[in-house]
């Protein structure tokens, strides 16, 4: 097999085809090709054609890195351009921004706790905004629990959060570690877990169903 394969190598290179075009043809590496064909002279007008072709290489690459670089400042552009858009939150609107995240990410079944889950620090920071100029939670009702995965650094994960959310981190519970090998790859992205944000308050529950539905109604 190897034989057949080095003959068709040198035939092929002979025809004035590339060491690396050899290899994708005969499905072998290149180094085995180069080895093979060391021996073939190539014609001046081979070699030239040869060199034309990794200066189109070089250049169609130069022109794919160009392009991609035009279009990510088109898009920061109008992503910049859009956010002049929006001007300082009235009370009001941080009301109704805070009411449809906890619609989102929040618990809606039992009516005792008041509890907000995620990830992203930009929405937890709103959602604290929402609890405390909104909803005027006490600084000593607030609880935080992080979920994280068991190869992840919890205690990075606890300074993180508190400077985050501005909770002392005596009030966080006992942080949740997932054991979970097969995501350790994976789930990096996430390395400072997700945090839970409780408030023991029934009467803010459903001041928040309430607000909740106001809001679905007024949109019907």
């Amino acid at each position: 097999m190897r034989k057949f394969e080095k003959q068709k190598a040198i035939n092929l290179r002979k025809s004035g085809q590339s060491i690396k075009e050899i290899a994708k043809k005969l499905d072998v590496a290149k180094s085995s090709v180069s080895v093979w064909v060391r021996d073939v002279n190539l014609t001046k007008k081979q070699k030239n054609i040869l060199s034309l072709r990794g200066s189109s290489g070089v250049i169609s690459e130069k022109r794919r890195t160009t392009r991609l670089s035009n279009e990510l400042l088109k898009r920061n552009t109008i992503i910049s351009t859009a956010s002049k858009d929006i001007n300082k939150f009235s009370n009001y609107e941080l009301k109704i921004i805070g009411t449809m995240l906890y619609w989102a990410e929040g618990r809606k079944r039992g009516t005792r706790v008041v509890s907000f889950s995620n990830s992203d620090e930009n929405m937890i920071k709103i959602i604290m905004r929402f609890f405390r100029e909104i909803c005027l939670v006490p600084e000593n009702k607030f609880r935080a629990h992080i979920h994280i995965h068991s190869h992840l650094a919890v205690s990075s994960a606890i300074k993180y959060w508190a400077e985050i959310t501005k909770i002392p981190k005596k009030h966080f519970y006992k942080t949740y570690c997932i054991p979970s090998i097969s995501s350790k790859g994976k789930m990096d992205s996430l390395k400072n877990g997700t945090l839970d944000i409780y408030v023991c308050d029934v009467v803010l529950f459903l001041k928040i169903m309430g607000w909740i539905n106001g809001t679905i109604n007024r949109l019907k």
